[in-house]
């Protein structure tokens, strides 16, 4: 059904696609392409693993502080040296290069964005206090935001990062991205960061942006939290940092899954996957369908409308190693193996596509219908499109205002019920050996 030169598989059966398209790669197996493997040896001798070259560069901001950052952002990112922190002027010189209905693009997409989260703020857990139990809610005080991207400069992810930040309460919210090789910061980015409210942009990228804002230096204050997507390399720096500071979780790159039966939009379903594929070469475009003759019409779409893409040799790439499609016995197949691959997104391309929502058990974002494509989710929807991706979607959630929220726990019982709970709690105490405890409540007992 293709050729070697044709990026599109087309697999058929669940057993074929468990061996192929849908066997993921662990994040620990993963290492970047050559040329970033060159740079690194240069800047760091041969024979290192990405795992290796991280420890280095986290080992080094933490010793160094703000020269190493500028050190790496020349020497890892091509950056010219220039201080960490982004200056008022370029803000304003960043809004003289943007056109206005960009600008105003940017506006509606914040604000839609930060009217979801306030939705979802009314939901999320509160502080409470009955009967002298309860919690409190605090947003953490300091969170780092890490943007990738300078060639495509993704503004759209520091406006469903920040802005939720925002919304939690977070008093101060700090953006990191590498510069381009002059040293500036996009201008897009520096725009969406002053609509989104944060407190500072530094420019330092990859792991040595992380090591900064776990550790701290003379420039870039220690957070609380690191969120955002990233590569390789912050992804495994984030994994080093865990512990030290928080973060939301360790993203890999983008997955997009489209269930299509046979009155689907072949040109839509094409689109759509082509739409991710895009973004990374290790991104997963995959179409699932119970129908030969839609995935035949899909195969066909993808290879015409790679040619009207501007990325098209990285969506070829995405598609040849990750993606493709996979012909089912039924949509319930098409379902279990969504449910077993865990996608970041799930378009649900079908002719009653609210039927197969209650069987959805692990994505992190679902798309309902033509009306609602994955990338209106990107950047105007509401809801955050930083989504739990490597199958995580089984246990984790998308990004959301509770990314920011953290919970105390309150006691403050009363006398008589203390007296009431103590002789049991006592008891298990010296059942567990801890005198020291059981003590502590007889006292309390005895003094009475």
């Amino acid at each position: 059904m293709t050729t070697n030169a044709d990026p599109v598989r087309i697999i058929l059966g669940a057993a074929a696609a468990r061996a192929t398209i849908l066997r993921r790669t662990a994040l620990e197996d993963l290492e970047p392409p050559e040329h970033l493997r060159v740079r690194d040896r240069r800047l760091f001798g041969p024979g290192l693993r990405a795992t290796e070259v991280v420890a280095r560069i986290i080992a080094a901001v933490r010793a160094e502080g703000d020269a190493a950052v500028i050190r790496f952002n020349k020497g890892l990112d091509g950056a010219a040296p220039l201080p960490v922190r982004v200056e008022r002027a370029e803000f304003e010189a960043a809004y003289r290069q943007v056109p206005g209905e960009l600008i105003e693009a940017l506006q509606l997409a914040a604000a839609r964005v930060r009217a979801y989260h306030e939705r979802q703020l009314t939901n999320a857990a509160r502080s409470f206090d009955e009967d002298g139990l309860g919690q409190i809610v605090r947003a953490v005080q300091r969170a780092g935001v890490y943007m990738p991207g300078t060639t495509a400069p993704l503004p759209s992810s520091l406006l469903h990062t920040a802005i939720p930040a925002r919304v939690a309460g977070v008093e101060e919210v700090y953006v990191a991205s590498p510069a381009l090789p002059d040293g500036s910061i996009p201008a897009l980015k520096l725009v969406a960061a002053e609509i989104a409210g944060v407190t500072a942009v530094f420019r330092m990228g990859g792991a040595q942006a992380i090591a900064a804002f776990a550790y701290g230096t003379e420039t870039v204050p220690k957070v609380d939290k690191i969120c955002g997507p990233g590569g390789l390399f912050v992804t495994l720096a984030k994994r080093h940092v865990y512990g030290v500071t928080g973060v939301d979780a360790i993203y890999g790159p983008t997955e997009t899954m489209v269930i299509a039966d046979e009155r689907a939009d072949p040109a839509l379903a094409a689109a759509d996957l082509l739409a991710q594929a895009e973004h990374d070469p290790l991104a997963s475009p995959i179409l699932l369908t119970d129908s030969p003759a839609m995935a035949e019409w899909v195969a066909t779409e993808i290879r015409a409308q790679l040619t009207e893409l501007e990325r098209s040799g990285i969506a070829a790439q995405a598609f040849t190693a990750q993606g493709g499609i996979i012909v089912t016995a039924s949509l319930a197949e098409a379902v279990e193996l969504a449910n077993e691959y865990a996608p970041e997104h799930l378009c649900l391309l079908v002719r009653e596509p609210w039927e197969l929502v209650p069987q959805i058990r692990n994505a992190g974002g679902v798309f309902i219908g033509e009306s609602s494509p994955e990338a209106l989710g990107d950047y105007i929807a509401g809801p955050s499109h930083v989504m739990p991706t490597g199958g995580s979607a089984r246990y984790a959630s998308p990004l959301s205002v509770n990314d920011f929220l953290k919970t105390m726990s309150l006691i403050a019982v009363r006398d008589d019920l203390m007296r009431a709970l103590a002789p049991a709690g006592a008891l298990i105490a010296r059942a567990e050996g801890l005198t020291g405890h059981a003590r502590a409540l007889e006292r309390r007992l005895e003094s009475q």
